[in-house]
């Protein structure tokens, strides 16, 4: 499994719009790709301009299928002014759970 983590610093008083906006995203993702298997929107508590993302997928394939869907072309283009900067990303390879942990949480990941 793949995992990113990305941080994504949005303009101020735009937050809760763009979490808004990415919980739609996150929910399609997890419900609608059978190569994703988490997606965690995260706001960070020590500053309120900045969300973090935590995304688990089955390998590189899926990551491309998830850039052409839907709930993520319409998420991208509407937070594109709503982002100050480049977000920050890191790849990761998953250790735990394992590939078929992570298979066995997905039909109970909630909407």
């Amino acid at each position: 499994m793949i995992a990113i983590f990305v941080s994504i610093r949005v303009k101020p008083g735009l937050r809760d719009q763009f979490v808004e906006a990415t919980l739609g995203d996150a929910i399609g993702s997890v419900r609608d790709e059978p190569g994703c298997f988490r997606f965690d929107v995260l706001t960070d508590d020590s500053d309120p301009d900045l969300v973090h993302l935590y995304e688990v997928y089955a390998d590189q394939a899926a990551i491309e299928v998830h850039r052409t869907m839907p709930h993520y072309t319409e998420w991208s283009a509407r937070v594109a002014d709503w982002r100050d900067g480049e977000a920050t990303r890191v790849s990761m390879t998953t250790s735990f759970p394992s590939d078929d942990g992570f298979r066995r949480q997905k039909p109970h990941l909630p909407e």
